[in-house]
């Protein structure tokens, strides 16, 4: 007799394993389920919530529908670690968002049960109608299942997907899973038969008979049937809008009841129809969690924690956020000007602008995981006077660049970015790494970039963008706690495109823009031990360059060495396309830039992801010597 406590699971190798199962053992496998995304997430960290809304809804999906054969897509993928448990990841899961073990979201690299990446939210349904439009043209059966989260059909991609999917005849399942309200009494028995009539052959086939005789009454007569129709179906079950859009609707159903779940499925899986269809599920986010019920840590992310007493294991900060720190001075200056507003994209909590609502509240907007609506938004409030703070994580921005060039850049309006999460970001990977953001903003003329070295260096950035009211401007900043230096009480504006000479040297010059000047002042350090007297100097800007500064830093040393935490195409390439207009490269000057690499960098912690990038003290250290070709300095280093 085995003595494990999950004996079911233990079973459950593959989908297939599963479908073996009777199923009056699938409410205990959830129980099971459950409790093992816990225990791996009490020990990894990650996204606890929203797998443990859906552990029930995974099982249904893969009973019914036999993956990988038939396509299962994830929305945003923080849904799915059940999903990776039961699709031969079980072993593997307590190595989640760690170096070298599975991602945090679906990934197409890391299994056949996974067809599709996903790690920002509102594609599946786009991706689960090109795969089945791919299906029909290649004339194969097989089904398409989108499980797509309440919070995501507040972005605008999901509805163009829908609009699309509506207008043609590809067969399609859309679950949207509706966490956002405990289940109440209408979805319960009452609400189940209905779902399950609605999705049963027998009531299609009466509705289709029902179309054919009314097409044979006058066409006035005929819409007018068809509306009662349709319109009477929304106020029983509430999917008016959805059949608006070309889908059949099916639910509300409860998500936690397999005896619902099971039939409901089955029914969508065998209509022979070529119809989109959506089924509402209603689940609890965080049902299970084993935090205290006024806890807001199941509704979204957790740190590793205990799993008797629920509580976290968060690290001693020595320094606050760099988020924090944006908050407060956002606060302090909003409380000197009322002009200043907020704007953010269903991530208050993320960006510190829920605690700037909680002083400001007719002065913030959350707008939903609408980016690009964001950002015009916040365009339209700046062509009225306001002073708009835009606070979007940069790999979030990305989705709004047009907005960004067409809205806001072309018009020269003063919209302000605070782009969170700039750089490499530990554990969420390439996905959310705010790579790019200097590149596809730098190309943009009359925009003025920011990055912050250190916390206080924030502060004034922020206080600078208060007063930039002729132009757009950003500010970026990394994920994590400052460095350590005091903080000033109120910030003052900086002169725009001016940077700071924080070190003086004669040999070697680093210029470095963001958060890496404790790395180049650390090298620093390192190279006068060994002999080479460095310059250190924080750029601050990207856009304008500080020319008086790139220039005396060319001439009058051997090596310059340019950093970035950012893709090729961004800060350096500016300074260097200055640099071979002054012709300051004709003279024997060497220059080497050091930014992210061609590459997409998978999760680790942020120290190792920074080592990969060779982007730390060491790597410039060796970049210095390899191009000096000082072979003694060279073994000094190794050594």
């Amino acid at each position: 007799m085995s003595n494990s406590n999950t004996p079911i699971l233990d079973l459950v190798k593959n989908p297939k394993d599963l479908r073996g199962l009777k199923p009056e053992n699938l409410t205990a496998l959830a129980q099971e389920l459950r409790q093992e995304v816990i225990n791996a997430v009490s020990v990894t960290g990650g996204h606890l919530g929203a797998g443990l809304g859906v552990v029930e809804l995974t099982i249904a999906l893969h009973y019914v529908y036999q993956t990988p054969y038939d396509k299962l897509i994830w929305d945003v993928g923080h849904q799915a670690y059940p999903h990776k448990i039961i699709t031969g990841r079980r072993d593997r899961i307590k190595t989640l968002r760690q170096t070298g073990g599975l991602s945090g979201f679906t990934k197409r690299a890391e299994s056949e049960f996974d067809p599709f990446g996903a790690a920002h939210s509102s594609t599946s349904i786009s991706a689960g109608l090109g795969m089945a439009v791919a299906r029909d043209l290649k004339s194969e059966k097989n089904h398409v299942i989108a499980v797509i989260g309440d919070g995501a059909m507040s972005a605008g991609m999901a509805y163009e997907a829908m609009n699309n999917a509506g207008a043609g005849n590809s067969k399609l399942l859309v679950v949207l899973n509706d966490n956002d309200m405990s289940i109440a009494p209408a979805v319960g028995a009452m609400s189940s038969y209905l779902s399950r009539l609605i999705s049963s052959t027998s009531y299609r086939s009466l509705r289709d008979l029902a179309k054919q005789l009314a097409s044979h009454l006058p066409k006035q007569l005929e819409r007018t049937a068809k509306r009662a129709e349709e319109y009477a179906r929304g106020l029983v079950t509430g999917g008016t809008l959805f059949e608006e859009l070309g889908f059949y609707y099916v639910g509300p159903v409860d998500g936690h009841n397999l005896e619902h779940l099971l039939p409901v499925l089955q029914n969508i899986k065998n209509a022979k129809q070529d119809k989109p269809v959506l089924l509402h599920v209603v689940t609890e986010k965080g049902r299970g969690h084993p935090f205290s019920e006024k806890s807001l840590e199941k509704y979204h992310a957790v740190q590793k924690f205990d799993l008797v007493t629920g509580a976290q294991s968060k690290a001693k900060a020595n320094a606050p956020s760099y988020t924090e720190v944006f908050s407060k001075s956002l606060i302090r200056e909003a409380e000197q000007d009322e002009r200043i507003v907020a704007v953010t994209a269903a991530m208050p909590s993320g960006t510190g602008i829920d605690k700037f609502a909680r002083q400001f509240p007719q002065r913030s907007f959350d707008v939903g995981i609408a980016e690009q609506h964001a950002v015009t938004f916040a365009a339209g409030l700046a062509t009225e006077g306001l002073k708009p703070f835009v606070a979007i994580y940069s790999t979030f921005l990305q989705r709004a660049y047009d907005q960004v060039v067409h809205d806001v850049a072309i018009q020269g309006l003063p919209v302000r970015f605070a782009i969170d999460r700039a750089g490499l970001v530990g554990a969420d990977g390439a996905t959310h790494a705010g790579a790019f953001d200097l590149a596809y903003l730098c190309c943009l003329p009359g925009f003025i970039i920011m990055a912050a070295a250190d916390e206080a260096e924030l502060v004034h950035m922020i206080a600078t963008a208060r007063d930039i009211n002729d132009a757009p401007s950003a500010i970026r900043y990394p994920r994590g706690e400052g460095v350590g230096v005091e903080l000033p009480d109120h910030g003052t504006p900086l002169p725009i495109g001016k940077g700071r000479v924080i070190r003086t040297g004669s040999t070697v010059a680093i210029l470095s823009l963001g958060s890496r000047l404790k790395d180049c002042l650390l090298a620093a350090e390192q190279l006068a031990a060994l002999g080479l007297s460095t310059t250190v100097a924080d750029a601050r800007f990207a856009k304008p360059l500080d020319t008086e500064l790139i220039k005396q830093m060319a001439q009058d040393h051997e090596l310059l060495i340019i950093l970035e935490e950012g893709s090729v195409g961004g800060f350096s390439s500016q300074v260097l396309h200055f640099l071979a207009l002054e012709g300051l490269l004709d003279g024997g000057l060497k220059v080497r830039p050091m930014t992210l690499p061609d590459i997409f960098i998978d999760h680790a912690s942020s120290d190792e992801q920074y080592k990969i990038a060779q982007l730390d003290s060491a790597s410039i250290i060796d970049v210095v010597v390899k191009t000096l070709g000082n072979s003694e300095l060279s073994g000094s280093v190794s050594a």
